[in-house]
């Protein structure tokens, strides 16, 4: 497959990628990282990243702002999502070809070329992958796809902390380090986080629920925070730190936004993708989101977060 994919992107002289809404660092990292490999490797091409701009992740790249021209005669390549509806920017169907480059489970196989790696730590680990294949075909590597990829990767895999990391994954990142980027600069961007951040955290660790089969929560209202005037997406970059408390099997945070419930879900051994399927999402076995739209759903996510737990 990634010999197909790479003959494909010989022939085509536009080439668009997208990657999910509501983006992570591996979202972008794979992304970028995929189109800072494609400009470096073929310079006469048009290149670009395109999607709703992420405020939090400006430190990675800022996005390209493009016609809907620009998508005739164009290969579309979509990265780190596993269902069409959550790529981000819907004109992904406007273009000539389509390419799926995912880690996620393949229940949605859309396009008409699709590399899934359900092993893979990150999507951004599959693109280095896709690089390390080619450098021999004409592919090339430059500091900043380096940066970007090493950053998708240190995202989705939790600093390394996360089931997913393998032997790969330390082996490509300690390819990734020897190039002209600085590891302290990058993480300061990754995880310093603003004061009023750091409060609403204080106010999740001191009121988070846990029950006394390791299933814990956290409900955060739109008032709650307008109160320590955090958007949604900084609220979500605090998920993580639950997974510290002894004792604890599976969390889920509730993060209300205008129109909706963002329903996020991790665990550190049960299996709850198959929960966020059941509410409108999907995922990894051990991290996943979803959506409910009242509060009174609440508890039926919390029921069934239990019965995996038991």
């Amino acid at each position: 497959m990634k010999e197909q994919i790479l003959e494909t992107i010989k022939k085509y002289e536009t080439i668009i990628v997208h990657r999910h809404v509501r983006p992570d660092p591996d979202a972008y990292g794979s992304q970028c990282g995929l189109v800072e490999i494609l400009k470096a490797s073929y310079p006469e091409k048009q290149i670009y990243a395109v999607g709703k701009d992420e405020p939090t992740l400006h430190y990675m790249r800022m996005l390209d702002q493009i016609s809907d021209e620009v998508y005739k005669g164009a290969l579309v390549i979509v990265c780190d999502t596993a269902n069409a509806a959550r790529i981000c920017d819907e004109r992904f169907s406007l273009g000539d070809k389509l390419i799926k480059i995912d880690h996620h489970p393949n229940e949605d196989p859309y396009g008409d070329l699709l590399w899934v790696d359900t092993s893979s730590s990150s999507c951004s680990e599959m693109i280095y992958e896709f690089y390390q294949y080619g450098k021999d075909k004409g592919l090339k590597l430059n500091d900043e796809a380096a940066r970007l990829i090493f950053a998708g990767i240190v995202g989705d895999t939790g600093r390394f902390l996360f089931p997913s990391t393998t032997d790969k994954t330390f082996a490509y990142a300690g390819e990734l380090i020897h190039y002209n980027f600085s590891r302290p600069e990058l993480f300061d961007k990754m995880y310093e986080l603003d004061p009023n951040i750091i409060k609403l955290n204080g106010y999740i660790l001191q009121n988070f629920v846990m029950q006394d089969n390791g299933v814990a929560s956290v409900r955060l209202t739109k008032e709650l925070l307008q109160e320590y005037n955090v958007r949604p997406s900084e609220a979500s970059l605090l998920i993580g730190d639950l997974g510290n408390v002894k004792g604890i099997k599976a969390w889920v945070f509730f993060i209300e936004e205008h129109d909706q419930i963002r329903v996020r879900l991790r665990s550190k051994g049960p299996v709850i993708n198959g929960i966020a399927k059941k509410f409108n999402g999907g995922g990894h076995p051990l991290a996943s989101g979803a959506s409910i739209y009242s509060w009174d759903e609440v508890e039926d996510v919390l029921k069934e977060l239990n019965v995996v737990c038991q």
